[in-house]
């Protein structure tokens, strides 16, 4: 156990009182949005500025969900590679799809700007660290195809210069993605909140759709509170998507994600671990991604450490040993905030965005969802509105499932189970084989 923290994400720390938001849904819209975070809140922006009246609906409080719980990490957020795309879908719409996570990161850097959304977003960068040296070969491979087929601009660091982006000797290298991004996730949403409120959206949080109901003139909605009729509905729910849409619900993973917040730390050692203020990721399966807060006085580090789902005071002292692991001078403090949020991811690692029986949705942002929730949410919110630029390259692709899977994933805790232990057996072997290789008086190998 690690004593004395606390259960909220840091994020809501010194954060604001939201506005206050109506208690009753209103009976009447042209557009209901389910869920309210960055996906609902961006296609309420759309909607109400368009002309709509627009209701966005929360079975919790506004952000409750990972959009005020996650990492603030903004990455290209498309995970399959050119080739992978290219052999579903042809070598041109694979481009699309892959330029869209370009565009939406963009497009994010330009919605904070124009609405004046004060949330700490800098273009950081990100390091992304190889746990074994084999892994780094395959990084120094892949970032130079990037580089060479997309445009992506990428800088390869070797072991022997590792210190410079990251302070710790875990790792084998890796390679910086100079365009990425950090944020603080909550003060954005609560700027997204502000702005929709602004617009005219209508937001009523506590407040659970229990059911829709479509027929010859939209749809009928019972919430906790109310019937609601609506023109057109939108399902914005990712990692929180519940048996109200079970075809949807059957083509999500819902993943636990895990953060802890060290206490307050020397300036110097912030400095010394993070020199750059990168965002950090590593090659694991079972996926690490750290940073420095943005007043550089806290570590906070991620990843999924739990088989099966657990609350944060299980996965927080599992985070704490593998930070310790990348991070050893920080034993010597402790962890202030433990926390975890739902993440959702698919079965062919991309995210979708469509029309299933009448009902718009965006999903299944596979863990990399601050840029491309927001940026689907906007052009779902261009679609109702019929304006053609809504379209995406993710439009129309088959949204898979699997034969008896409805939605509980129950095939989670092997998997993580035997990612975890083969992640941590291949560390192991390499760390060894460098030691052995400098107890034999030589320097160990590493790519350059």
């Amino acid at each position: 156990m690690l004593p004395g923290f606390s259960e909220h994400a840091y994020w809501l720390e010194g954060l604001p009182q939201p506005p206050e938001l109506p208690s009753q849904p209103l009976p009447q819209v042209d557009v209901a949005i389910v869920g309210s975070g960055y996906t609902g809140l961006n296609a309420a922006i759309e909607t109400a500025r368009g002309g709509r009246s627009t209701l966005v609906l929360d079975a919790g409080d506004p952000g409750w969900g990972c959009s005020t719980r996650n990492g603030g990490q903004i990455s290209t957020s498309v995970k399959p590679s050119l080739d992978k795309l290219s052999a579903r879908y042809g070598a041109e719409r694979a481009r699309a799809i892959r330029q869209e996570g370009q565009n939406a990161l963009d497009w994010i850097e330009r919605r904070i700007a124009q609405e004046g959304i004060y949330c700490h977003f800098r273009r950081a960068g990100r390091f992304h660290a190889a746990h074994t040296p084999r892994h780094y070969e395959e990084l120094v491979r892949e970032a130079d195809e990037l580089r060479q087929r997309e445009g992506i601009d990428s800088i390869v660091v070797p072991r022997s210069e590792q210190r410079s982006e990251l302070g710790t000797d875990a790792y084998f290298g890796g390679v910086v993605y100079t365009r990425h991004a950090s944020i603080n996730p909550a003060q954005y949403h609560r700027g997204l909140l502000k702005t929709a409120l602004e617009a005219g959206a209508h937001v009523t949080g506590n407040c659970a759709v229990t059911g829709v109901v479509r027929d010859a003139s939209g749809f009928l909605l019972d919430t906790e509170k109310g019937r609601v009729r609506a023109r057109d509905v939108i399902i914005a729910t990712n990692g929180y998507t519940s048996r109200l849409t079970p075809w949807l619900r059957r083509r999500v993973i819902p993943i636990g994600s895990y953060i802890i917040a060290t206490e307050e730390l020397p300036v110097a050692l912030v400095d010394e671990l993070f020199p750059t203020d990168r965002i950090a990721s590593d090659t694991c399966k079972v996926v690490y991604y750290y940073r420095a807060s943005p007043d550089r006085r806290r570590i906070l580090f991620g990843g999924r450490v739990s088989a099966s789902e657990t609350d944060p005071a299980a996965s927080g002292p599992k985070l704490y040993d593998d930070m310790c692991r990348v991070f050893p001078e920080l034993r010597s403090y402790g962890v202030s905030h433990s926390w975890t949020g739902t993440v959702a991811y698919t079965f062919d690692e991309m995210a979708h965005t469509g029309v299933h029986n009448g009902i718009h949705y965006a999903m299944g942002y596979c863990g990399s969802g601050v840029s491309m929730a927001s940026y689907l949410g906007m052009r779902l919110g261009q679609k109702v509105l019929g304006l053609s630029e809504g379209r995406t390259a993710f439009d129309d692709l088959p949204f898979p499932t699997r034969p008896l899977y409805n939605g509980h994933p129950w095939f989670l805790p092997a998997t993580v189970a035997w990612y975890r232990w083969h992640d941590q057996n291949q560390h192991r072997r390499a760390l060894a084989a460098g030691r052995a290789t400098i107890r034999m008086g030589q320097a160990p190998s590493r790519p350059e």
